[in-house]
Order: C-alpha cells, then structure tokens, then sequence
C-alpha cells in the first residue's frame, strides 16, 4: 500500500459492519475519501487526530456516493475543518434531503421513514455538495493527481477515484469483506456490470473498496457474479 494513503475503518450503526474511509497526503494538503457514518464521528476524529489532520489542511472531502455510511460527517467535518465537499451531482440530492433512495428504486413507505433514524442521518447532516464531479473531472487541479470515473451501479452517481499510479477508490460498487466482489446491494445490475467492463480498460493496480480490505485488480475475474438488486 503507498505510504500517503490512510486506512480509516468505523463501525456502522446496528451492528451492521465496517465501512472504509481513505486520507490521501499529498503535496498540496491532505483529501478525505468518505466519511463515515454519525454513529462514528468521535472514532473518525480520533483517527484524523491521529494522523496529524488539523484544521485549515483538509483540502477536499471526495465522497464516492450518497449513502448514510459514506456522507454521514461530512456536513461536521467542512464546518469542523473548512473543507470543501465533492461528490457526483446525480447521488446530491441524497445528501441535500436526506433521502438514500432519491435515485433508486424505492422500497416501502415505512423503510424511508425508518431509516434516517436508525442511521442518525438526521437534518443537520444534510448538505449542498460545493464542487459537482462528473466522469473525466481531473481533481489535479486541486492539488490530487487523480481522476473521476463514473460507476453507477450501486447508485447512480456513484464514482472511482483513480491515481496516477493505479489505485481506485471504487465506494459501493466492489466489497471485500470475504473476497473481492461485485457488492451484494446492487441498485441497477445492468449498470453495474456496465461500470465493471470499463474498468477493466483502465490501468488499474489496486482497487479500496468500501467494505472490506484492499486487492489486487487482477483477482476480479471475467465470471464475476452480478450483484442483486437492493
């Protein structure tokens, strides 16, 4: 793993796993990939405190999609820090209302109702996202020699962030909690086998997910399984 990326994994509320953010250091300050859900703001700060992560050198938080597990300090950490947000604009209404199935297929009345309050992604975590990525947008001029892809799948505006030197940040779309894999809550299958064969054109070295450990994008085969929807 290069020495300038950060592993910090949170617990997610309810028991229901880990969920990965990245701090990259670079020359220009330092970036945050997600952040975690609220239930984790105190651990996420312990480790940001840890790292050497002080207010006024956080130059961006990039988030890879609208998920509550992903987004959920975001709105903190800008106050916190005075960092701008980016994230892609078709999973931005998720962050402006709250709502984790603005672009998705929507499930029952009362799983809406319910799940801000499981999940502590109440109103004063909602956002307005400073900076709109879309696929191609070069972040090298803010500082990060990186570049957005587009991997809708798990949401619509799901997003890779891929490094000069071959690392993706791919979010939701692959998991490696037992091995690498298409993640098991897939939104549009269709597009998320889409998302897969395009990446597998780029050069690509190590893929971090959101779930799970770091690996080697040579180990997703051609006989992935696809993903189901959810």
């Amino acid at each position: 793993m290069p020495s300038n990326i950060n592993i910090i994994t949170l617990p997610m509320p309810l028991g229901m796993g880990r969920v990965n953010c990245y701090l990259i250091q670079a020359s220009a300050g330092q970036f945050l990939i997600d952040t975690g859900g609220s239930n984790a703001r105190k651990e996420l700060l312990r480790e940001l405190k840890n790292i050497g992560l002080m207010p006024g050198s956080l130059k961006l938080i990039i988030l890879t999609h609208g998920d509550f597990d992903h987004i959920g300090n975001a709105a903190y950490l800008r106050s916190a820090f005075g960092a701008r947000m980016a994230m892609h604009r078709d999973d931005a209404g998720m962050a402006e209302r709250g709502d984790m199935f603005f672009n998705r297929k929507k499930p029952n009345i009362l799983i809406r109702a319910l799940l801000p309050l499981l999940t502590g992604f109440g109103t004063s975590e909602r956002f307005r996202p400073d900076l709109l990525l879309d696929d191609g947008y070069d972040l090298s001029q803010l500082g990060l020699e990186t570049r957005i892809i587009s991997i809708p799948g798990h949401s619509k505006g799901s997003i890779g962030i891929l490094t000069a030197s071959g690392e993706l940040f791919c979010g939701d779309l692959f998991e490696n909690t037992k091995e690498p894999a298409l993640n098991s809550l897939i939104d549009d299958p269709t597009a998320a086998n889409a998302s897969v064969a395009n990446l597998k054109g780029l050069k690509i070295k190590t893929v971090y997910p959101g779930h799970g450990r770091p690996f080697e994008m040579e180990l997703l085969t051609k006989d992935m399984p696809s993903g189901r929807a959810g």
